[in-house]
């Protein structure tokens, strides 16, 4: 449905992830075939994370933050009430999707829910384990 409604342009329709990157990957976080060995090659050094939260909007555009180190509930928040603040200028209704990350439902962004909602930003959280989706 809101997919119907972003195509029908009632709603302005964005989906939210975040994700990190380094010169040393964990060995739980990759990928390989099945079948095929799993092997990598380290670096020496693991350096520092840079971490991106993006918020894709199919067809119209992608808007993200970088973030040295992990995201953290404070740059979700930023990126969040920038979002809130442009839907509160446009007027029109904007929804984000999202997992169920816990800095997503932390209490300090519970408490912001509601601010958000009137300024016209609504959040949809995806089924938990759902990553086909």
């Amino acid at each position: 449905m809101l997919e119907l409604s972003a195509a029908a342009g009632e709603i302005d329709l964005k989906y939210l992830d975040e994700s990190g990157f380094c010169l040393w990957s964990e060995p739980g976080y990759t990928y390989y075939f099945k079948g095929e060995q799993k092997r990598l090659e380290q670096t020496k050094r693991r350096g520092r994370r840079l971490s991106i939260i993006g918020f894709l909007q199919p067809l119209i555009g992608f808007v993200y933050g970088l973030v040295i180190g992990g995201v953290h509930r404070k740059s979700y928040i930023q990126m969040m009430e920038q979002e809130a603040l442009e839907a509160e200028k446009s007027g029109r209704i904007r929804v984000i999707v999202q997992d169920n990350s816990p800095i997503h439902r932390c209490k300090e962004v519970q408490q912001l829910w509601s601010k958000w909602e009137l300024r016209g930003l609504y959040i949809f959280f995806l089924p938990k384990y759902c990553s086909e989706m």
